[in-house]
């Protein structure tokens, strides 16, 4: 098992930055991937940003590249999402999900809310 923790949302103007974070912890040895996920109200849960836990190499959906960046501190066991230029289409509830290189197990943790103002 892997437990995860988010922290850093909340309230910001159009334009604006917040860094999230995200901490695991248990079974982390047998992490593979981190990623960040988010939820607007009314919609389906969406990925991000992706980050490989060896090596480093990174995904983002289209419509974050060029203003979000993900990031990964292996001796911390914490992956951020580094968010510039929010927009109100930014606004949701952000999950960070570790994928495990055992089986097929995916962890969540609780979510933190962004929200971008116009």
């Amino acid at each position: 098992q892997v437990q995860l923790v988010e922290s850093g949302g909340g309230l910001v103007q159009a334009g604006g930055s917040l860094r999230l974070s995200c901490a695991a912890s248990g079974r982390t040895l047998f992490i593979a991937t981190m990623a960040w996920f988010r939820q607007a109200p009314g919609k389906e849960r969406e990925f991000v940003a992706q980050i490989r836990w060896s090596g480093g190499s990174t995904y983002y959906t289209d419509a974050v590249k060029g203003r979000f960046t993900i990031s990964r501190d292996n001796t911390k066991n914490t992956v951020s999402l580094q968010m510039n230029s929010l927009e109100p289409e930014d606004t949701a509830v952000y999950y960070c999900a570790a994928d495990s290189s055992v089986g097929s197990s995916r962890y969540w943790g609780q979510g933190t809310q962004v929200t971008v103002s116009s």
